[in-house]
């Protein structure tokens, strides 16, 4: 039962967007989207060109988690920062090294593509995550503050008001 990595392709929208759904049902409840609107909306926006690009860790030909990621410029030494957004196994997989492994394959791609910075965020109620990162030797980085315009708050600052 070993695990396998890759990078998703336009054909795996379909298993992306159940793993998606699965994400979003374990953060948020039942508030998740249908699952044809998921699955479109990957298609469509997460794996097209430009857009952020997914990892995939499988067991046995079935996907049991991914990593939604970025390179962002520019980052000292001309280098690139690969940013993390989200990390995920599923339920089953939790607990048996899945998410470890999956971020050893990222940070392999961020050394292949130049970068000098592995970047994440994690909330602080997330214990398992967070000592998840403290295990692998992440450092906690309190000198930047993370912000966020949503909602109406957004719709207003993009608007000019």
């Amino acid at each position: 039962m070993a695990l396998a990595f890759r990078l998703a392709n336009g054909t795996d929208h379909e298993r992306v967007g159940h793993l998606f759904q699965d994400l979003l049902r374990h953060y948020w409840g039942d508030d998740a989207p249908p699952l044809d609107d998921i699955v479109d909306h990957v298609r469509s926006d997460v794996l097209s060109p430009g857009s952020c690009e997914v990892a995939l860790a499988e067991r046995d030909g079935e996907l049991v988690g991914l990593a939604t990621f970025a390179v962002v410029y520019p980052a000292p030494y001309l280098g690139g920062q690969l940013f993390m957004k989200d990390l995920y196994t599923t339920a089953p997989a939790r607990g048996q090294g899945v998410g470890e492994a999956l971020m050893r394959f990222i940070a392999r791609l961020a050394v292949e593509r130049g970068c000098v910075r592995f970047d994440w965020t994690a909330e602080r109620y997330n214990e398992r995550a967070v000592d998840l990162y403290r295990r692998l030797g992440a450092t906690e980085m309190d000198v930047k503050i993370y912000f966020r315009l949503d909602g109406e708050a957004l719709a207003a600052f993009a608007g000019g008001g």
